[in-house]
């Protein structure tokens, strides 16, 4: 029996996810028309053997409930969520609910963090687990990244046998261009280790008065469990080529979608819309508008015949989208409604905002280098050095409205404002 456990952080994490998340918690903001963590969740239905997932956060439950509810009822497996009292990072949370996950006595557990996206391939890091016998601890999955952007993540030097010999997170200089992807198997005896760490900063008077604020059960897996186990012959890793990002910018949200809405091809095709273009002559019946894959198209969504939509375009439930609309390489949130000859581009159009006729919003896309292999995503200050914006993707947050014939340009605007010209390179607040 296995278990799976999701960590999601809380509500002052994910700062540079607004104004997106200022309405919706980040782990809950939909991609590809899923909560980022329901394709977590996806992946661990997959496993046969899994019997229980939990995810650890601080968020407060009254935010979970309702995906926690509608999880349980869409998959066979048991679901729960555990709210931390504090921040405990990322292991002093697992450390916490210790009985809860132990309960059961599964034979190991995965660990899963909320921020990454990816074609999860659990199935096979749990047989590359499995393959290191009783003496692997923890098998980490890692992918490749360039030498400037590896020293951003977690660094992997490996040894024989895929055992990593070093571990450093964030280095300060380059250590090596395989990166922690923030997806692990763990036996249960990592409970000891933590439970190690956990006593020795109890014992450490010194720790009382540590002044950084944090709880005594603040345990960061990365530095405190994962780096001194490196080299001791207890912790692998399973280099893997499969697409993984992670999402921390809103920028990245857009090209985590085209990734996962190219996954559902093989994964939930009927997830997709049909692609073709409507023609006077030919009025196909399947075509609910010209499509160019990949477009994701909530049932409830109403999209006139005469629209554009693709390529990478997701349209949540009670969009409104209106005659001769062209939309790319966006995301519309629940109840927007953009009406007639609009044009969006690279942008997150918020919950509830409305967009008039004849305007143009657009945004600058901010994806890995095509020329570089194995680039991940930058995710750059809001600001430059010059103190100018940065471009990037144009975000309205929650129940903005933009008036007809309007141009909004690399621009972010906050929560329920009412624009009244257009606008460029600017935070509208």
């Amino acid at each position: 029996m296995l278990k799976a456990i999701i960590l999601i952080g809380g509500p002052e994490k994910g700062t540079r996810f607004r104004p997106l998340s200022l309405d919706t918690p980040k782990p809950l903001f939909p991609i590809a028309g899923k909560p980022v963590i329901q394709h977590h969740v996806e992946a661990c239905v997959r496993i046969k053997e899994l019997k229980e997932i939990l995810i650890l956060g601080f968020y407060p439950a009254s935010q979970m409930q309702q995906f926690v509810s509608n999880m349980q009822n869409l998959y066979d497996v048991n679901i729960r969520y555990l709210q931390e009292f504090t921040s405990l990072g990322t292991a002093g949370g697992m450390y916490h609910f210790r009985d809860q996950i132990r309960s059961g006595n599964p034979s190991a557990f995965f660990v899963l963090n909320g921020d990454v996206c990816a074609d999860f391939p659990l199935q096979k890091l749990y047989d590359f687990h499995v393959s290191k016998g009783e003496k692997a601890l923890v098998s980490i999955m890692g992918t490749e990244a360039t030498r400037q952007q590896a020293v951003h993540y977690g660094c992997l030097v490996l040894g024989n046998d895929e055992e990593v010999t070093h571990y450093v997170e964030k280095p300060r200089t380059y250590v090596s261009t395989l990166i922690n992807c923030g997806v692990y198997v763990c036996s249960m005896e990592l409970f000891s280790r933590m439970g190690n760490v956990f006593h020795s900063k109890q014992l450490d008077y010194n720790s009382l008065n540590n002044g950084n604020g944090k709880d005594l059960g603040h345990i960061q897996l990365e530095q405190e469990i994962l780096t001194p186990l490196a080299g001791t012959g207890l912790m692998y890793a399973l280099p893997v080529s499969n697409w993984w990002s992670q999402i921390k910018t809103a920028g990245s949200a857009i090209y985590a979608n085209r990734h996962y809405l190219a996954l559902y091809k093989n994964t939930h095709p009927e997830r997709l819309a049909n692609a073709g273009l409507k023609t006077s002559e030919n009025s196909n019946g399947s075509l609910v508008c010209n499509i160019i894959p990949d477009v994701h198209i909530h049932p409830t969504a109403s999209v006139h015949p005469t629209a554009t939509l693709g390529p990478n375009v997701s349209v949540g439930p009670g969009v409104v989208i209106g005659p001769g609309v062209r939309i790319r390489e966006s995301i519309i949130l629940e109840n927007a409604v953009i009406k007639d000859h609009t044009l969006v581009l690279h942008s997150i159009i918020g919950r509830s905002s409305q967009i008039g006729m004849w305007a143009r919003v657009e945004g600058t896309p901010s994806d890995p280098d095509p020329n570089k292999p194995f680039a991940k995503m930058d995710n750059p200050p809001l600001f430059n050095n010059d103190g100018r914006l940065n471009p990037s993707i144009t975000i309205l947050g929650y129940s903005v409205s933009v008036p007809s014939e309007m141009v909004l340009l690399n621009s972010i605007v906050l929560p329920h404002k009412e624009l009244s010209r257009s606008f460029k390179n600017e935070i509208i607040l």
